[in-house]
Parts: C-alpha cells; sequence; structure tokens
C-alpha cells in the first residue's frame, strides 16, 4: 500500500491484466498441440465459419492496428493456416480465409478453450459464471467507452 491509500491488488484491473496474460500463456501451451496460438483466434474465430475478409475487416474485429495484422496474418499464411486472394472489389487488397487443414484444427481448438475455461472457473457455480461473464462485459463496455 502506498502513503496515499492506494493499494494495487484492490482493483480490478490488476486482477483482469493478471489472468489475461495468464490465460495467454496457458492458451499458447494447450493450442500449440492442434497448431494454433492465442493471438491466432480472432482471426481463427472470424474466419472459422468460411467467411473471407479483408486484413483491415480482421484488425477491426481484432482491435488492433494495421501492421499488427499484417505481421499476424504472415506468420499464419507461412504457416499455412489462411490463404490470401485478391480482393476483386480493390486491387490493392486482398482477401483472407482459413486453409482447410486449419479450419478442421478449429474444433480441437475450441474444445481446448472450452476446457480452459471450465479450468478457470473451477469451484464456481454455473450461476457465479454468468455473473462473472456479466460482470466482465459491463467493465469491457466501460473500457470501450474510455477508449473513444
Amino acid at each position: 500500500m502506498t502513503s496515499d491509500g492506494w493499494n494495487l491488488t484492490k482493483t480490478p484491473g490488476h486482477y483482469i491484466s493478471r489472468i489475461a496474460r495468464a490465460l495467454m500463456r496457458i492458451g499458447d501451451v494447450r493450442l500449440r498441440e492442434v497448431g494454433f496460438a492465442s493471438g491466432q483466434l480472432p482471426v481463427l474465430s472470424a474466419l472459422s465459419n468460411g467467411e473471407t475478409l479483408s486484413q483491415s475487416e480482421l484488425a477491426r474485429l481484432a482491435k488492433v492496428e494495421q501492421p499488427t495484422m499484417a505481421q499476424l496474418l504472415a506468420r499464419m499464411e507461412r504457416d499455412g493456416l489462411i490463404h490470401r486472394v485478391p480482393d476483386p472489389k480493390d486491387r490493392r487488397s486482398s482477401l483472407v480465409f482459413l486453409s482447410d487443414a486449419a479450419r478442421s484444427r478449429v474444433p480441437a481448438g475450441r474444445a481446448i478453450l472450452r476446457q480452459a475455461n471450465r479450468d478457470a472457473t473451477k469451484g464456481m457455480t454455473d450461476a457465479e459464471v454468468a455473473t462473472l461473464i456479466d460482470l466482465l462485459q459491463r467493465v469491457l463496455a466501460n473500457v470501450n467507452e474510455m477508449d473513444r
């Protein structure tokens, strides 16, 4: 505790940050068996049902900058997880879609993530998990408002 009475461990942001980093680290370890990484989840999720999106649409959905998405897509393309085709509406742009190999592994990846969420909420009732989700959604909405 500081001289002004502030205590980092008594703030939601402290725990949200620690949980997010730990889940990313654990997710990377667990997802490695199916050839995915936590950082790829926004792209995998957005494209998992056969969608084809532009890099800018994926960056917007993932809430990352264009250069960050470009690097992620380059690695995913190198690893055979996505393919790109020219955008017929804009020749300067390309459309991105999952490879057949990646799409076939998405169900296994989802199972891994479901288990990780069960592990993270172990000892909580379904009602407590629902309350936690509701509270986190409200915090996220507040943070999104701050980010405008």
